[in-house]
């Protein structure tokens, strides 16, 4: 999965407060350090995106890749969500 800065910063603005002050873009409050670090983390213990794609490669030129229809229509609304946060 690929997870943009404008992914991040959009979900952020989603979850600020109505009230909360409003902080100059250049400067990164604590919680968003601490955020994007865990993401960070996640994303690097994931596995390299290469290496997933030659697996797919492989396995649809051996014919032994079927996506049921409910994989597929949980993909496309997965991408559908992440577009709309961009």
């Amino acid at each position: 999965m690929k997870i943009s800065t404008a992914q991040i910063e959009a979900i952020l603005k989603q979850e600020e407060a109505p009230n909360a002050e409003k902080v100059d873009d250049a400067v990164i409050r604590l919680t968003d350090a601490d955020l994007i670090k865990q993401v960070t983390q996640s994303v690097n213990e994931m596995p390299d995106r290469e290496e997933m794609i030659a697996d797919l490669k492989a396995r649809i030129e051996a014919g032994t890749y079927k996506p049921s229809g409910d994989e597929i229509v949980d993909t496309m609304i997965r991408r559908a969500i992440a577009d709309r946060v961009k």
